[in-house]
């Protein structure tokens, strides 16, 4: 491969991977042309891409200060990079599914927030980590919970009080219905 071709892919990579937060990493080798192509399609389906990258031109393009310097750790023999707008969880649930469906991918490892998560145990330990749309949920829930142990803590007695004058109230208007009439009084 020529220089100039290099540099045109080593470019061409530098503007895919400017933006990302993370990337997966599996190996190619074994997986068919059929099998790649529905893998890509399902990706695509979830926002990701599979590029096929060799490893050299890979490292070269990852600008400095990126937020995915150092994943060059799981570029060991053929390399596939999975990236794109989906969470890493999202990521690491979608292979260890199709690791179940095919059992000749080789799972690499995941890289996110300077950290690389190898083999099928770190990808497992990724999948795991909440989605961003989770953390968020789980914090709101985490923020709003006092507020709402507040709420029932000044709601809760005032709920029993006013139950307690409901069954007073609904007491004292059975109680003359049910009572008997009075005789009349005597005459003299």
């Amino acid at each position: 491969m020529s220089k100039y071709v290099k540099n045109l892919i080593t470019r061409e990579l530098s503007d895919r991977f400017k933006e990302l937060d993370g990337v997966a990493v599996i190996n190619p080798r074994g997986i068919n042309a059929i099998k790649t192509n529905q893998i890509r399609g399902r990706l695509h389906a979830k926002g990701l891409r599979m590029t096929v990258v060799k490893n050299t031109l890979a490292r070269r393009a990852v600008p400095d200060g990126s937020k995915i310097k150092g994943f060059d750790k799981l570029l060991d023999g053929p390399s596939a990079v999975i990236y794109g707008k989906a969470s890493i969880a999202d990521v690491a649930r979608f292979l260890l599914a199709e690791k179940k469906t095919d059992d000749t991918l080789e799972l690499r490892g995941i890289f996110f927030d300077g950290e690389a998560y190898v083999g099928d145990k770190g990808i497992e330990q990724a999948s795991k980590l909440p989605t961003r749309e989770e953390a968020i949920g789980n914090l709101i829930g985490l923020i709003l919970s006092p507020g709402r142990n507040l709420a029932g803590a000044i709601k809760g007695p005032g709920g029993r009080i006013a139950g307690i004058l409901k069954a007073i109230e609904e007491k004292g208007e059975a109680a003359p219905a049910a009572a008997p009439e009075a005789a009349p009084a005597p005459t003299a």
